[in-house]
C-alpha cells in the first residue's frame, strides 16, 4: 500500500519535476493557497517520457500515485506503478493498456500533469483562458462540454461536471475532435461558379448572394432542400419556413430519413409521439437493459456508461447483434441473430411472455388497444420456426424473454440497426409490442429509447425539416395546421407533401427537381447508391451548398457559402433525450465565414419575403415557442443552465423527464400484429457475402470533421473492412491485404481487417473515408414507410486487390 511516510516524500519531490508551479499542479496550487513553504528540489528527469500513445502524454517524474487516473477509467485501462527500495523509488510508472479509448478522463483527473493532452498548449493555469459552456458537436448524446480559448483559439475542450446528461464524462471525440475548427481546408470565403465544370472564383457575399436570388428565382415549384442535423434548431427552423414560404414547396428533408425515420413513422402510430420516451440518466437504474441494433459503446460513449452502471448495479443486459460488438463483454445474453432478422426474433420472444404468464395484464387492460388481434398474431411466431430463421437458439430466445419479463423496470435501447432496414417501421413497432406488452412504458428507467445519431437530428425533426410535418409534427395535409402557419408567416402554404430526401435525386432525373440547397449534408458520400445520387446532383440546372468544407457534395455545386461551425455561434441543439440546450459562441468564424441562420435570412430578404428579420438567434426561438406546442414554454433564460425536455408546453412547465406517464399521447397504447418479410437484397453465388454498415468510435458520419483532427485520424486513418477468420482464409486472404468489395452497384477498395467480430458470410464497413466510399455499394431498397434505405444488409463479393 501507499503510507503515510511514503506520502510525505512524495510531497518533499514537489518542483523536482521542473514545473516551477507553471503546470497544472494542485498540489502547487494547494501549497500556494494554504501558504505552505515548498522546498525547490533540484529538477530530476529521472524517468522518460513516453509520447507512444496517441493523446496523452505521459511524464512519470510527475506521478505521485494517487491513483486517481485509476479510478477515474471507466475501461481499467490505466495503472499507476510505484516501487521502492530501502525508501529510495526503484520504478515509478503508468501503464495504459489496449483497453483504453482515449476518453481523456484519466488526464482531467491528474492533479499533478503526469498525464497530459497532446496539442493542448501548456500551461494552462486556471485563469489563463476563457471558458464558455456549449454542447458537443458530435452524437445525439449532447454533452454539455466546457470549450477552453486562449486569445481567441480552442485550446482543450473538458465536460461540464455540473451538468446532464454527461456530468463531465466525454468521449475521444469531444475531447479530442475540435482541430477542425481552424483546419486550413475550412471555407473561408463564398466561391461562385458560372459553369460546373468551370473553377470556383472567390467572390464577395453581396456578389454571391445577388447571383443565388436572381437563379433561384426561376425554379420555385422545380426546387428541393436538404436541411442538417448538424446546424441548430433555430437555423432548421429558419430554413424549413425559407424552403416553405419563399420558395413554394415541402420539398425539404435532411439525413433523419436516412437514420431514425422509422422511429417516427412507428412510435407515433403506437404511442403517439415519435421520440425516445425516457432520460439518458435513468437508463443507470434499469432493472433490465435489451440493446438491440445499437453499438453503445462506440456511438454513444457515454450512454455506454449508463449501461455499465446499471450492470454493477445488478441489470440483466440483453444484446442482440449479429457482430460481437463493445456491450457483448458486459452481456448476460448475447443473441447473435442473423442480419435483417429483428420482427422474428422480437416476436419471438413476445411468444414466449405470452406463453409463460409474463404479461403485465393490468397495464394492458388499462392503456392498450389491439391486444386480441397481436395475441392472436404471436401464434405465427413458433419458437423452432424463429429460432430457424434467426439462427438463435429457442432457450436463448426463452431465456431473454425471462430476463426482460422478470426483471422490472426493463428500458429498451436501439439505433440504426434497427431502423436501417426495409422493414425498419415494422422492426421498431415490434420494440414497441414488447414494450406495451410487459407495462415498460410511463415509468422511470423504462421506455423505448432510439439513440439518435447526429447532436440535433432530434432537433431537425422537431422544426419541421421533413417534407411532411412543419414544426411540431404538425402536419402539412391539416387544413388547421396549414391555416396557423400562412397566418403567422404572412404566406399563402402548399399542402402537397414534399419528396422524402430517398426519392428526391428520382425527382431530378424526372424533371421534377431542377435547382437544390443543400445545408451541411454530404449526400455524396452518406447516401446509398452513392453513383446515383452524384449523377443526379451533376445533372441540376442550380446547386447551392452551404457548409464547413468543400465536401465532395459541394465539389458538384454552382456555389458554395462558408457557414459557421458550433464552436463560432449561438442557438439550441435537442438532444436525443429531448433536451434542448444552448450552443453558446466561443470563437469568431474564420474568415467571413457566417452562422447558417444569418445567410438564409440575408437571401430570404433578398427574395423580397418578410419574416427573416430576426437579429439574434433566441428571437428565432421565441418564435418557434409560438408555433410549437412541445416547445411553448422554451427561451433562453429557461435553459441557460441545464436545458429543458419537451413536451414543455408553457413557461410553468418543468420539462418531461419521461413520456407517457399519464397515459399515451395517442390516448392508449397500440399493438400491432406483424409478420416476417426478409431482406429485399440478400447473398447469392455471385454475391456471397451480406455488408453491414456503421460507425466507429473514433470518427464521424463521412469523416467531414473527425478527418482533420490528427488526434484521431492518426488513431485509424483509413476503411478497413472486417471479414470473418474462417471467410478470409476461404478466400486466401490475409489481415492487412487490399480488397475489391463489389455489389450490384459498384465497387471500392480498401484494407480488410481479419476478426471474429463479424459472423461468417458478414462484412463490416464504415462509410467515414472519402477513399473508400462505401455507400457506392449499398442497396437503394426503401422501407415503404418511412422511405429509409437498407443500409444494413447489402449483397456484395469480396476479392484480393
Amino acid at each position: 500500500g501507499f503510507t503515510e511516510e511514503m506520502a510525505r516524500r512524495e510531497a518533499s519531490r514537489c518542483l523536482e519535476c521542473g514545473c516551477l508551479g507553471l503546470s497544472r499542479c494542485m498540489y502547487r496550487g494547494l501549497s500556494k493557497d494554504h501558504g505552505v513553504n515548498v522546498r525547490v528540489a533540484p529538477s530530476r528527469m529521472q524517468y522518460p517520457v513516453k509520447d507512444d500513445h496517441p493523446s496523452i502524454r505521459i511524464d512519470p517524474n510527475k506521478c505521485v500515485v494517487c491513483h486517481r487516473c485509476e479510478r477515474s477509467c471507466e475501461f481499467g485501462a490505466i495503472k499507476p506503478i510505484y516501487e521502492e527500495e530501502n525508501g529510495v523509488a526503484t520504478k515509478r510508472e503508468i501503464v495504459i493498456d489496449k483497453r483504453c479509448v482515449s476518453c481523456g478522463a484519466c488526464v482531467d483527473a491528474c492533479p499533478t500533469g503526469a498525464l497530459t493532452k497532446k496539442r493542448v498548449s501548456l500551461p494552462l493555469l486556471p485563469g489563463e483562458t476563457e471558458v464558455t459552456k456549449s454542447v458537443c458537436t458530435y452524437c445525439g448524446t449532447g454533452c454539455n462540454i466546457e470549450v477552453h480559448t486562449k486569445h481567441g483559439v480552442i485550446v482543450e475542450i473538458k465536460g461540464d461536471p455540473g451538468r446532464p446528461p454527461n456530468y463531465g464524462a466525454l468521449c475521444v471525440k469531444g475531447r479530442f475532435g475540435f482541430e477542425f475548427q481552424r483546419h486550413p481546408d475550412r471555407l473561408r470565403h463564398p466561391l461562385v461558379r458560372k459553369d460546373r465544370d468551370g473553377p470556383f472564383l472567390e467572390a464577395s457575399w453581396g456578389d454571391a448572394i445577388d447571383f443565388i436570388t436572381k437563379r433561384l428565382s426561376a425554379y420555385k415549384g422545380r426546387f428541393a432542400a436538404l436541411s442538417s442535423a448538424k446546424c441548430t434548431n433555430e437555423e432548421n427552423y429558419v430554413f424549413q419556413k425559407f424552403v416553405r414560404v419563399v420558395m413554394g414547396t415541402n420539398n425539404v428533408d435532411h439525413c433523419a430519413r436516412l437514420c431514425h425515420a422509422p422511429t417516427l413513422s412507428a412510435l407515433a402510430t403506437t404511442f403517439g409521439s415519435g421520440a425516445m420516451t425516457n432520460s439518458i440518466e435513468e437508463i443507470g437504474n434499469a432493472g433490465s437493459i435489451l440493446a438491440i441494433g445499437t453499438n453503445t459503446a462506440e456511438n454513444h460513449p457515454v450512454i455506454f456508461l449508463q449501461i455499465k452502471k446499471a450492470v454493477r448495479n445488478g441489470a440483466k443486459l440483453i444484446v442482440a447483434d449479429p457482430r460481437e460488438i463493445g456491450l457483448c463483454r458486459l452481456a448476460h445474453i448475447w443473441l447473435r441473430h442473423n442480419p435483417g432478422t429483428d420482427v422474428p426474433l422480437l416476436m419471438g420472444m413476445a411468444r414466449v411472455i405470452l406463453d409463460e404468464g409474463l404479461l403485465n395484464k393490468d397495464f394492458i387492460e388499462r392503456q392498450c388497444e389491439g391486444f386480441g388481434a397481436f395475441e392472436t398474431s404471436l401464434f405465427n411466431f413458433e419458437l423452432g420456426w424463429v429460432s430457424e430463421i434467426t439462427g438463435v437458439p429457442p432457450r436463448d430466445i426463452a431465456r431473454a424473454a425471462r430476463a426482460f419479463a422478470k426483471n422490472p423496470p426493463g428500458s429498451i435501447l436501439y439505433g440504426m440497426g434497427i431502423t436501417q432496414h426495409s422493414h425498419g417501421t415494422d422492426n421498431v413497432i415490434a420494440i414497441s409490442n414488447l414494450a406495451l406488452l410487459t407495462g415498460n412504458v410511463g415509468r422511470p428507467s423504462t421506455g423505448v429509447n432510439a439513440l439518435r445519431g447526429q447532436n440535433n437530428v432530434q432537433g431537425a425533426c422537431d422544426m419541421g425539416a421533413l417534407p411532411t410535418f412543419y414544426p411540431g409534427y404538425q402536419s402539412v395535409t391539416d387544413t388547421a395546421c396549414k391555416d396557423k402557419f400562412e397566418n403567422a408567416w404572412g404566406c399563402n402554404l402548399s399542402d402537397t407533401p414534399g419528396i422524402p430526401l430517398t426519392k428526391v435525386f428520382d425527382a431530378i432525373n424526372q424533371g421534377r427537381v431542377k435547382a437544390m440547397y443543400i445545408m451541411g449534408e454530404n449526400p455524396v458520400l452518406s447516401d446509398p447508391d452513392a453513383r446515383y445520387v452524384e449523377g443526379a446532383l451533376r445533372s441540376l440546372d442550380f446547386l447551392v451548398v452551404q457548409d464547413i468544407f468543400l465536401t465532395e457534395t459541394a465539389r458538384l455545386s454552382h456555389v458554395v457559402l462558408p457557414a459557421a461551425c458550433s464552436y463560432e455561434k449561438d442557438g439550441t441543439f435537442t438532444n436525443t433525450e429531448r433536451r434542448i440546450q444552448r450552443v453558446r459562441k466561443a470563437v469568431e468564424p474564420v474568415g467571413e465565414a457566417r452562422a447558417d441562420w444569418r445567410i438564409i435570412c440575408n437571401i430570404a430578404k433578398m427574395m423580397g419575403s418578410k419574416g427573416f428579420d430576426f437579429e439574434d438567434p433566441s428571437e428565432i426561438m421565441d418564435e418557434i415557442a409560438s408555433l410549437t406546442p412541445s416547445y411553448g414554454g422554451i427561451d433562453y433564460d429557461r435553459i441557460e443552465e441545464k436545458g429543458l425536455q419537451w413536451p414543455c408546453p408553457d413557461k410553468s412547465h418543468p420539462g418531461t423527464r419521461y413520456l407517457h406517464a399519464k397515459g399515451f399521447t395517442r390516448g392508449r397504447g397500440k399493438f400491432i400484429p406483424l409478420r416476417y418479410k426478409s431482406p429485399v437484397e440478400n447473398p447469392d453465388d455471385r454475391y456471397p457475402f451480406i455488408l453491414s454498415t456503421g460507425r466507429i468510435l473514433f470518427h464521424y458520419h463521412t469523416g467531414t470533421m473527425t478527418r482533420r483532427c490528427n488526434i484521431l485520424n492518426e488513431i485509424q486513418d483509413g476503411e478497413l473492412v472486417e471479414l470473418n477468420v474462417h471467410d478470409a482464409r476461404g478466400l486466401g486472404i490475409r489481415d492487412g491485404d487490399t480488397v475489391v468489395i463489389s455489389s450490384r452497384r459498384g465497387e471500392v477498395k480498401a484494407r480488410v481487417r481479419i476478426t471474429r467480430r463479424s459472423p461468417r458470410g458478414m462484412v463490416f464497413m464504415t462509410f467515414h473515408f472519402s477513399e473508400s466510399p462505401t455507400n457506392q455499394l449499398t442497396s437503394p431498397a426503401l422501407d415503404p414507410v418511412a422511405r429509409i434505405p437498407e443500409f444494413k444488409v447489402c449483397a456484395v463479393n469480396i476479392k484480393k486487390a
